[in-house]
């Protein structure tokens, strides 16, 4: 048989997800939808009644053509004539199920991890169920959760073995995050095959309405992900793309395209200022629920975590839904991301829920970010030293970007940029701009506008951002009435303002041999 799992409904019966509703019906109504397979599960209910339950639930999906598996009890699946059962870790094994049912049954298996996943791959399974990705209320014995980092993790390993086997992502999956799951969990060479639902639709008013919905928003790409003018940015050397940088300020400038910054209070009037002076039109927001009308306006979103509240991840996570629901482009800075558990797990919440084209950050953020903190700690928001090399910071932009499928910035003395396929260097800037509170986030805030104003290359918008904010530092720097902090800050402002008149009359010298990078080969 030929297995379909794009949408895969997992039954719950329990009173807190399924209420009063007739579980018939609600399976009836969502094979009407445009459900693909279903999975009977009743942890609790005895030997007979599961027979009956199972064996009316069959009736209904043989009505549309969609398969019935049995959770866990092979012998209900037998009983019922269902298409196959559903194994977890600790139930009976592939092999003996297998000899137990008929030839042509389906069998599948839970995994969390590598190890599990390539061991059912290699014992025969016909599908794995790969999670769990999100926290969930319906499920209580997890092992763990993987997010879509896991999920990846899995599949990559499992795509490298003789045997070809289908997969489906299960955990907390909704129609608000179905389409970042099955983009940033694909691995290079496999990607799921479907995704597994239980709440959004059991517990819905109008199964059938939900079971369409995410029918269509599955079939339909992401609106946050940009096609990329150059298909193979690796293709493209470092000096075409520092040539092309004059031009996307000039886009930029012509745009003004409006940036929200939900940003520490510490520095939101000094960013306000740098945004106003590189043309750009800032709007200075905490209030999550502004976003829905903020992001019709094609506009970029910036998160910064400098100055946490209780509240402050809630209004997150609205705004990045409002932002990635409109396709447009929301950058993440994870200030101080390390510094707290807190912090740490603020974090987790939001690269769990939401698609950040850019997350930028220095060197100790980032390795909280990617899991990689093996000997890390970091006291308050600062950066510390470095603990790792050039190569090692490197890998790590690329390794980042390349798991989330998204732009990483790497700030310091030597910026790192990566899309994942292609890391480089970026040497510009000067040593005052780490002097003064602000200059950091205020990156963010321009690379979230320049990823807005230009779509065609994100990899490219970052680095024109950041190459228009680095040079007029160094600008500013070389002036003679520029002795420290305090006389740099005015400066810099004038050289950012600078630039923008003279993208603005189409004069493109300004940045003629100014550019100071080079791609990392890794």
């Amino acid at each position: 048989m030929t297995l379909d799992l794009s949408l895969y409904l997992v039954t719950d019966s329990t009173p807190a997800i399924l209420g009063s509703r007739d579980i018939y019906t609600v399976v009836e109504e969502a094979c009407k939808g445009g459900v693909t397979i279903v999975q009977y599960r009743d942890k609790t209910s005895d030997t007979g009644a599961l027979v009956e339950t199972a064996t009316k639930l069959h009736d209904i999906t043989k009505r549309y053509n969609v398969p019935l598996i049995i959770n866990d009890r092979v012998d209900v699946a037998i009983a019922s004539g269902a298409e196959g059962v559903h194994l977890g870790q600790d139930d009976m094994s592939i092999t003996a199920a297998k000899k137990i049912l008929s030839k042509d049954a389906i069998v599948g298996i839970s995994a969390s991890t590598v190890e599990e996943a390539v061991r059912a791959v290699k014992e025969g399974a016909d599908y794995l169920g790969i999670g769990t990705l999100f926290a969930t209320p319906t499920k209580t014995n997890t092992k763990n959760i993987i997010g879509t980092a896991g999920v990846q993790m899995i599949l990559d390993s499992i795509s490298r073995l003789d045997r070809a086997v289908s997969t489906v992502g299960i955990g907390g999956i909704n129609l608000s995050n179905v389409q970042r799951v099955l983009y940033q969990s694909a691995a290079p060479n496999k990607a799921l095959d479907g995704v597994a639902v239980v709440s959004a639709i059991m517990a819905a008013e109008n199964p059938k309405s939900v079971a369409e919905q995410l029918k269509e928003t599955i079939a339909t790409p992401p609106a946050f992900v940009t096609r990329n003018s150059i298909e193979d940015s690796s293709a493209v050397d470092v000096s075409a793309l520092a040539a092309a940088v004059p031009e996307v300020v000039q886009k930029v400038v012509n745009f003004h395209p409006i940036v929200h910054s939900m940003i520490n209070f510490v520095v939101a009037n000094f960013v306000a200022n740098v945004a106003i002076s590189a043309g750009l039109s800032p709007i200075m927001s905490q209030y999550g629920d502004e976003a829905k009308d903020l992001a019709v306006h094609g506009g970029g979103l910036v998160i910064n975590m400098g100055t946490l509240t209780s509240a402050s991840i809630g209004e997150y996570l609205k705004a990045v839904k409002a932002y990635n629901s409109n396709g447009n482009p929301v950058v993440l800075d994870p200030v101080g991301a390390g510094a707290t558990a807190i912090r740490r797990d603020a974090v987790r919440t939001l690269m769990a829920g939401g698609y950040f084209d850019l997350i930028k950050g220095n060197e100790r953020e980032i390795r909280q970010v990617y899991g990689n903190t093996a000997n890390l700690t970091q006291r308050g928001v600062d950066s510390g030293p470095s603990a790792l090399n050039d190569v090692e910071k490197a890998t790590l932009a690329r390794d980042l970007a390349r798991r989330e499928r998204n732009i990483v910035l790497i700030t310091g003395t030597i910026d790192y940029l990566s899309d994942g396929r292609r890391v480089i260097a970026i040497k510009n800037g000067h040593e005052l701009l780490s002097k003064a509170t602000g200059t950091g986030c205020a990156i963010g805030t321009i690379c979230g506008a320049y990823l807005a104003a230009y779509r065609d290359n994100k990899l490219l918008a970052v680095l024109a951002g950041l190459l228009m904010y680095e040079i007029a530092a160094e600008n500013a720097a070389a002036k003679d009435t520029v002795n420290g902090p305090g006389t740099f800050l005015p400066a810099f402002l004038d050289e950012i303002h600078f630039i923008w008149q003279k993208a603005s009359e189409g004069d493109l010298k300004w940045a003629q041999g100014r550019a100071k990078i080079e791609e990392v080969k890794l």
